[in-house]
């Protein structure tokens, strides 16, 4: 019986949501009323809780702080007035409830993030993995930031200039110009005074 209470709750639910944990960061795009317009707002914030997770639809505890005081909201993920949920960051947590973080100032919380590269969504819903050549996005990115760096230590050793490089001579030379207008515009305030 069990087993189809449980079969029954997860055919329910609806929407395609990214598995979620306590310790994630998350965008909540909720749809609320106002009169007869309906419009979107966005809550980022923390889960400190999940609850329910094999009922039709658990309720996860948002937390975050403005201006200075505490937010926290208790939802329901697969409720119709919940549009999307987009997970930001992923934080090494090693507890399933993190009631201890209202005690916690933000900044003695300091978290570990995990990289979220391997939970990119598609608009299709489902993870994008791999590129078009067959090889997984991150080693994509990697081998062409290790070509990029590459390429500027061959224009380095040609006698070129890298960007970064141009772009403080030309500062550096604004700066030179500045100062020898300063300069003259100071000795021709000399000029008139001795005059």
């Amino acid at each position: 019986m069990r087993k189809k209470l449980i079969e029954f709750n997860l055919s329910q639910r609806n929407k395609k949501i990214p598995e979620l944990r306590a310790g994630d960061v998350v965008k909540i795009h909720r749809k609320i009323k106002e009169g007869k317009k309906e419009r979107i707002q966005v809550f980022e914030g923390i889960i400190i809780a999940v609850k329910g997770r094999q009922s039709s639809s658990p309720m996860i505890t948002v937390r975050k702080v403005s201006y200075g005081v505490g937010v926290e909201l208790i939802l329901p993920i697969y409720s119709p007035a919940i549009e999307k949920i987009e997970l930001v960051k992923r934080a090494k947590v090693r507890r399933a409830k993190l009631y201890y973080i209202r005690e916690k100032s933000a900044k003695s919380l300091r978290l570990k993030y995990k990289d979220l590269s391997g939970f990119v969504k598609v608009e299709g819903g489902e993870p994008e993995t791999k590129t078009e050549n067959g090889a997984p996005k991150s080693e994509n990115a990697e081998k062409k930031a290790k070509e990029e760096t590459g390429k500027e230590i061959k224009e380095k050793a040609a006698g070129g200039k890298l960007k970064n490089e141009s772009k403080l001579e030309n500062k550096e030379s604004e700066k030179q110009k500045m100062e020898k207008a300063k300069a003259e515009k100071s000795s021709g305030e000399e000029n008139k005074s001795a005059k």
